[in-house]
């Protein structure tokens, strides 16, 4: 008589990795602006280096409603302006101006609710920065001008400010 019972598994089998709660479906330039107002001039009359401001942006948008499917956009503005002629004087001409929307559409698997916000405010942006980095040191170099290599963000400082800020809005409780 044969015995067709199963042995028990061994206890370092390996079963199935859980689902990954993030995944990354697609990334793309959602809108890219590159432009010099002053024209040929500015190259001929710049005698300084430009001031530099950076302003950053982080969007998150439900695509379907019945589904964890979002698209996250990083939003970055530099403008580069000539310094005041004189201490405290008024701003220079602007020498450049660059504008990336960079979106990612990415799917969340079964997160805690309490994690969707962090994952798509901190987690997406921080996964997708290199890209909007080289993106934006790649037009201002064939702009003409020397690479703007933007430092690393600190998204989570940048999510507990927006968080603030919103939550001081009047109307809001």
């Amino acid at each position: 008589m044969s015995d067709t019972t199963q042995p028990p598994a061994p206890e370092n089998a390996q079963s199935a990795p859980p689902a990954q709660p993030l995944a990354i479906n697609l990334q793309y330039i959602k809108d890219l602006s590159f432009e010099v107002p002053a024209g040929a001039e500015i190259f001929a009359t710049l005698r300084t280096n430009p001031q530099i401001s950076v302003n950053i942006d982080v969007q998150a948008n439900r695509l379907e409603p019945d589904q964890m499917v979002f698209e996250v956009i990083l939003a970055v503005k530099t403008e580069a302006t000539e310094p005041p002629q004189q201490e405290g004087g008024p701003q220079g001409r602007p020498v450049f101006i660059a504008e990336l929307a960079y979106a990612c559409i990415v799917t969340l698997t079964n997160p805690p609710a309490e994690l969707v916000e962090p994952i798509l405010l901190v987690e997406v942006p921080r996964l997708i920065f290199p890209y909007v980095r080289n993106i934006l040191s790649e037009v201002t170099r064939d702009g003409g001008f020397p690479p703007v290599v933007l430092q690393p963000i600190d998204f989570v400082a940048l999510w507990q400010a927006k968080r603030n800020s919103f939550d001081q809005t009047p109307g809001h409780a």
